[in-house]
């Protein structure tokens, strides 16, 4: 098993700080947040890009995944989009990252049409997804934060450029079982996304094992030539503890879980 960590919990933070902080903790990669506000973007220009690369190699860190804000399921037409896809896929291959996170936006709508959406552009843009070596992933998430739900797309589209990033928050939101999850996801599954929450109502960031989800459980189901990137969500809740002091601690508990060193989420310190 390997292991990242999202930018997300760093804001802001110069790519060598972060690089040096997996390097340092046990990290392998990181989830690259692809946003203005962080050091890279899809608008960051070609030098930009080769310097962190050379970054990251220096530290032995990899970028796991691009994390874009494409929106796939989202009413509109087709071409903001489908450019966006292409945007965040030649960032992905210029950081030799094998993912971009996509996420489906498709509230508001009838549930036909928005995965109608989801599948045209996702059918639309894996075959450059793959010219690239990048592979797109739809997260469970929003509109669709069920794997049920993404699978249901993904069935769909049916091309190896798409496939499915399992948000282990958003299918417990959704009632899924973890078991019910990996089924769905099976055929589809890049990476999985792994955090923790005091309760449904209280969203604000844990540490790993110090609340309610179903982590073990989660784990279980990656295969172990899989990755778990842990995604503390620092950017939206600010009064979050900062996770710098929690990373060992996190890898620790990951790799306990994967060892089956651990049975549930509550018997970590």
């Amino acid at each position: 098993m390997r292991y990242a960590f999202s930018t997300l919990g760093l804001p802001g933070a110069p790519l060598e700080r972060s690089a040096a902080l997996a390097a340092a903790h046990g990290y392998a990669g990181l989830e690259l947040r692809a946003h203005p506000e962080e050091p890279l973007h899809p608008d960051s220009p070609p030098a930009d890009r080769a310097a962190g690369l050379r970054v990251l190699t220096a530290a032995g860190v990899e970028v796991l995944a691009v994390a874009g804000y494409a929106r796939v399921a989202a009413a509109g037409a087709d071409e903001p989009v489908l450019a966006e896809l292409h945007a965040l896929v030649r960032l992905a291959a210029d950081l030799e990252a094998p993912y971009v996170r996509v996420f489906p936006g498709g509230a508001g709508q009838p549930e036909s049409a928005a995965d109608a959406h989801a599948v045209r552009r996702l059918a639309a843009a894996a075959p450059f997804a793959e010219r690239h070596g990048v592979r797109i992933l739809l997260e469970t998430h929003d509109s669709h934060g069920t794997a049920a739900a993404a699978a249901r797309v993904l069935d769909r589209v049916g091309q190896g450029g798409a496939g499915a990033l399992w948000d282990v928050l958003h299918t417990w939101l959704g009632g899924e079982p973890p078991a019910r999850s990996r089924r769905a996801l099976e055929r589809h599954l890049g990476y999985v996304q792994v955090k923790d929450v005091a309760s449904a109502q209280e969203l604000t960031p844990l540490g790993l094992g110090a609340g309610v989800l179903p982590l073990a459980e989660a784990v279980a189901s990656v295969p172990q030539d899989g990755w778990l990137c842990w995604e503390y969500e620092k950017r939206w809740y600010p009064g979050a503890a900062e996770l710098p002091g929690q990373l060992a601690r996190g890898r620790e508990y990951l790799e306990r879980l994967v060892a089956g060193g651990a049975s549930t989420p509550a018997q970590a310190e």
